[in-house]
């Protein structure tokens, strides 16, 4: 029995099914994504959706969907399932279905009368091309399967319309036919791996809509256009390849990569499992180098995402180089961005150098000590003499060793949003984390320097770091509540219960004493923790907004005001275990239960960006994070180890 499978009671309940997604990606920046029953509800759906060179390396939708029908004594019935306008679905393919079963790859079961078929996909990796396999599971009497390719042709972030300008004529090639309806676009193969015959039907679907987009407040209707479809006989136990791909490829060999494809998936039989197969699908491979997507299905690379995602996403897999060299590719960006002369340091991000001192420092089972030194001593030792040498009118080292950043209108840490030129989380001053972090990494680098046998290079660190901890305490330590303040401005101390502190109760070098830590844990726990992650911020804050809807304006005037955030319970859990132990490891153990319950919504076998705030905590915002994947990661890591002791 597979991990996951829905049955035709869930199916069929599009309210259900239209709300759960699946999604799969090449490494190479390819994805396929659609819903469990194969509608789209989203412009970024597509069965093929691809970075083209041709194109500044922007995504494209090049197929949106491929419908398969059977027909049996003469009569048609397609499986395929589009939204047109109000509650009107056609075809309405998704009442056949059966049973769908996700283990290494989706599989759908369809029936038919007497007609038993089922289709899989498989994206190749590292290659611009979908593998769309069907098989005739089960007959009486003859039987036909057809295609039909829906294009879109179309950057993700758009949407196409019937124009005069389309190619919509088609060349045949082996097996299939190729089609390219613009200029500048790379040639769409499709192609099968039996002999088929393509009847030219070409005519424009108007009108598809995509209820995500309507949700969110975006344009959501298209035109799509299907050159026609492929149609050809299948027997009982008889498999069809379809292939899609920007190259011309030969037919003959379609099955067998289809099944080697297939091989390499990791099995979908656990909630590790899971999630190791979805950490794998945010590796991005240009040449002979590998990046980290931060989410689908918008978001590109992100330096404090990856630095965040990547002790979880490395801890359980074999190949430990890949990782490696995406925290090589950081460091470099740092030097380049953070470290160049005239760099003021003045992006949403400042902070990213100091979380790479925590990432190393996690992944100290991937780079030892030793190894780290010699890879990273000059450039750690540059960020820790930038930070305390700047003094631009946005950031600067107090005389007491906290960095201090402001800049009017701009948001300078991870809560980022903005609305009509506002920060929404506008935290300008003394913010916690930041400081906080700036102590962990003079810390762990006083560390290193001793540890290397270099006393004289840790001695002003060290004396440094001394000066951050007292001040720190001085600072953000909420005595009568006791808890820490979120940022302090000046004589203004900002006493909102956020989930910042639990990162500075979390890290491995904190300047927080034990009481000081359990304290924080039992506020957050109490304010902020859910079944999803924690809050970011306490439901008893008049600021605080449960639920993440609307248009865009909307939702980032909610956005963390009560949204829920995966990768934050990582760090719950660390300081919750640090405190309790073994006698936590139940209490920890129940927080996965809510994450693996939630691997069955939204996008399956992965975890989405945020939550609302308010329960049922429905995922929202991009289907799959991989700052949330890997912190679910380590909190299983973490389990596993504070079980050992």
């Amino acid at each position: 029995m597979a991990y996951y499978q829905l049955e035709k009671d869930r199916l069929v309940n599009l309210e259900y099914s239209l709300y759960r997604e699946i999604l799969r990606t090449n490494r190479a920046g390819s994805y396929c994504s659609t819903t469990i029953i194969g509608c789209n509800t989203r412009k970024y759906h597509g069965l093929l959706v691809c970075p083209l060179k041709e194109l500044d390396g922007d995504h494209f939708v090049l197929l949106s969907s491929l419908d398969v029908s059977v027909e049996q004594h003469e009569q048609v019935f397609n499986l395929g399932i589009h939204k047109y306008q109000g509650s009107h679905y056609d075809p309405k393919g998704h009442k056949y279905l059966t049973n769908l079963e996700i283990d290494d790859i989706p599989k759908r079961f369809y029936r038919v009368g007497g007609v038993i078929l089922s289709t899989e996909m498989v994206l190749v990796e590292k290659e611009e091309q979908l593998l769309f396999k069907v098989t005739l599971e089960d007959a009486h009497s003859p039987t036909k399967v057809r295609f039909k390719p829906f294009l879109a042709f179309r950057n993700v972030h758009e949407l196409t319309f019937q124009n005069m300008n389309a190619n919509t004529r088609f060349k045949e090639v082996d097996n299939g036919i190729s089609v390219k309806m613009y200029e500048g676009f790379p040639s769409l193969f499709l192609q099968s791996s039996k002999p088929t015959e393509f009847i030219p039907v070409p005519d424009w679907y108007l009108g598809v809509e995509y209820i995500k987009e309507q949700h969110r407040g975006y344009p959501f209707k298209e035109d799509l256009f299907v050159p026609g479809y492929f149609e050809t006989e299948i027997k009982k136990g008889e498999s069809i390849v379809m292939s899609a791909s920007t190259s011309q490829i030969k037919s003959k060999g379609l099955k067998a990569k289809f099944t080697r494809e297939k091989s390499k998936r990791i099995p979908r039989d656990s909630m590790i499992n899971n999630l190791l197969n979805s950490g794998q699908q945010f590796l991005l491979s240009k040449g002979k180098n590998t990046r980290l997507m931060a989410g689908y299905h918008w978001y590109k690379e992100r330096q404090r995402d990856a630095l965040l995602a990547l002790p979880g996403l490395s801890c359980y897999q074999e190949d430990k180089e890949v990782y490696k060299s995406i925290l090589e590719y950081i460091s470099e960006v740092i030097e380049e961005k953070y470290l160049a002369k005239n760099e003021s340091l003045t992006s949403p991000d400042i902070d990213v150098p100091l979380w790479f001192f925590w990432t190393v420092r996690q992944c100290k089972t991937n780079c030892s000590p030793p190894e780290v030194w010699k890879k990273y001593k000059k450039m750690m030792q540059a960020v820790l003499d930038h930070y305390s040498q700047v003094n631009t009118q946005y950031l600067r080292m107090e005389p007491n060793g906290l960095l201090y950043a402001k800049k009017e209108g701009v948001p300078l840490t991870w809560m980022e949003a903005i609305v009509d030129g506002d920060p929404v989380t506008w935290r300008p001053g003394l913010t916690v984390e930041l400081n906080a972090l700036w102590y962990n990494a003079l810390s762990f680098f006083v560390f290193l320097a001793n540890e290397a046998k270099e006393p004289d290079l840790a001695a002003p660190y060290a004396q440094l770091a001394e000066k951050v901890n007292a001040a720190f305490l001085e600072t953000f330590w909420n005595q009568d509540e006791e808890y820490l303040f979120d940022y302090v401005d000046g004589e203004y101390k900002d006493t909102s219960i956020r989930p910042n502190q639990i990162i500075a109760a979390a890290l491995p070098y904190s300047p927080l004493d034990i009481e000081q830590r359990k304290a924080i844990v039992d506020v957050v726990k109490k304010e902020l923790l859910t079944p999803r992650g924690l809050r970011t911020l306490s439901p008893q804050d008049p600021k605080y907004k449960g639920v993440y809807e609307g248009n865009e304006q909307e939702r980032d005037q909610s956005l963390h005001q009560g949204t829920v955030f995966p990768w934050l319970a990582s760090f719950f859990a660390e300081a919750y275990l640090d405190i309790h132990k073994q006698g936590g490891l139940s209490f920890v153990k129940r927080m996965l239960e809510g994450f693996e319950e939630e691997m069955g919504n939204h996008c399956v076998g992965t975890i989405s960006e945020c939550f609302n705030g308010n329960p049922p905590h429905a995922g929202k915002g991009a289907v799959s994070m991989a700052w949330n994947v890997g912190g679910v990661l380590n909190i299983i890591n973490l389990i596993e180890k504070y079980s050992n002791l």
